[in-house]
């Protein structure tokens, strides 16, 4: 990592290795990813030690960090910019999460929605980490002195009791630890289901007409658009009520560049086939070569786990700084 990389704002991000983006959420963040790594230093990591609160099957859960980190890479993040690592290769996690678990109060923990969410949801499961979650991503943040991390509306609260916690260490064992601020990107795309445009595209959409995966090949994401939901007017226009075409004019103009008014006059007395097809081609096009850097280095497993081992080595670097410090400063005895 260069000195003039090291100088830069650091924001951190892990992702659970759940699943393929959708085009929802390419478009909606993942696209904007390449542009941080321009302007911040990323840091962005497979949170494969959280997804440990769900019960899978183990081979299942290990093939999704696999591809999870390809699929990164697949996106644009560049390992010569942006440090990518997976979160079980760098021990620092755990020991931080466990410091940290110690500093946290059983109340506050027990407040946390998402714990609260879950519990409701999966009655059968509820286990400690799922409790703890909350310890263990603020060790992940507070460990690289993490100026911003990204969150959405569902996230804010463990921010503010990352926030938190690390003031409260501070004040009882010294200054150790930065106070990260949420970092709140420019919104791209919103994209709707395409047979629901009322409701947001979702990877656990049980119609599989309804969301295009960013791994689709040409052929199914341009059947899928043709399939779209759109109404009965014929008019490539953008206004209340049209919620299928808002959509697709919202989806094409994020992939083209071009404005509402121009994808109007271009498809000025043209059927809503013509359209529906031109927007499937130029997704098919915008993914292509997301799909095929995925299937190239889903293709060569030995310089992926070259990658990971490379990110692992510079993260258990850097945050081994800020955990020896903590090891310190809570009088935990190190060896010289």
């Amino acid at each position: 990592m260069s000195e003039a990389q090291e100088k830069k704002k650091i924001i951190l991000s892990g992702i659970q290795p759940t699943g393929v983006f959708t085009l929802g959420n390419y478009l909606g963040a993942v696209k904007n990813w390449q542009q941080m790594q321009e302007d911040y230093q990323c840091y962005y990591f497979i949170a494969d030690l959280h997804s440990l609160t769900v019960h899978i099957d183990p081979k299942l859960r290990k093939q999704q960090s696999l591809q999870a980190f390809a699929l990164l890479l697949a996106c644009g993040i560049d390992p010569e910019k942006s440090l990518i690592f997976v979160q079980s290769h760098v021990p620092t996690h755990a020991e931080m999460g466990w410091i940290l678990a110690c500093c946290s109060q059983f109340g506050e923990l027990s407040r946390m929605t998402q714990f609260k969410d879950k519990s409701a949801k999966h009655p059968e499961n509820i286990n400690a980490g799922l409790f703890t979650y909350p310890s263990l991503m603020a060790g992940d943040i507070l460990l690289y002195q993490a100026d911003y991390v990204p969150v959405g509306a569902d996230q804010t609260q463990h921010l503010e009791f990352t926030r938190d916690i690390a003031t409260r260490f501070n004040h009882v064992y010294g200054e150790t630890f930065k106070l990260p601020e949420g970092y709140f990107p420019k919104l791209g795309a919103r994209v709707m289901s395409l047979q629901e445009p009322t409701s947001k595209m979702s990877k656990s959409d049980t119609n599989p007409n309804a969301t295009i995966s960013i791994l689709d090949e040409e052929n199914v994401i341009i059947k899928k658009f043709k399939r779209a939901v759109t109404d009965s007017e014929m008019e490539v226009v953008f206004r209340e009520g049209k919620d299928g075409i808002n959509n697709l004019m919202t989806i094409y103009s994020a992939v083209t560049g071009k404005s509402l008014d121009d994808i109007t006059s271009e498809f000025a007395g043209k059927g809503y086939g013509d359209f529906k097809a031109a927007v499937g081609e130029a997704v098919a096009e915008e993914l292509r070569p997301v799909r095929e850097k995925y299937a190239e280095l889903m293709g060569d497993k030995a310089e992926l786990e070259r990658l990971m081992k490379q990110g692992a080595e510079i993260a258990t670097k850097i945050s081994s700084r800020t955990l020896t410090k903590a090891r310190k400063k809570v009088g935990l005895y190190i060896t010289k």
